[in-house]
């Protein structure tokens, strides 16, 4: 019996320290300069007080130079990573921006 457990304990450290290992074909190529590095929220401030809107949306993100951009309601469930080239227009219950921010 215990060298049963003795191998199903090696078979189980073979199998995680397989997973944790990388191969050069599995890794992500690096993504390509698209010439948008940062967003810069000044520019698309010009949506504070601007009811929320696809059209809105679009102009704001591109002003700011960011790669994406989204609206955040109040009782959204939002991620913690942080983007620099994404652009956040904030809003109040009746989805007017109440505030710009990249991140």
């Amino acid at each position: 019996m215990p060298w049963k457990l003795a191998s199903f304990g090696t078979l189980l450290a073979a199998v995680i320290l397989t997973g944790c290992s990388t191969s050069q074909a599995t890794k992500d190529p690096v993504a390509p300069e698209t010439g948008h590095s940062r967003c810069e929220s000044k520019a698309a401030e010009f949506a504070i007080g601007k009811k929320a809107s696809p059209e809105l949306l679009e102009q704001a993100r591109t002003r700011a130079g960011a790669q994406s951009a989204r609206f955040l309601k109040p009782n959204d469930m939002v991620t913690l990573e942080y983007r620099s080239d994404r652009l956040n227009l904030n809003t109040d219950a009746n989805l007017v921006v109440t505030r710009v921010n990249c991140g």
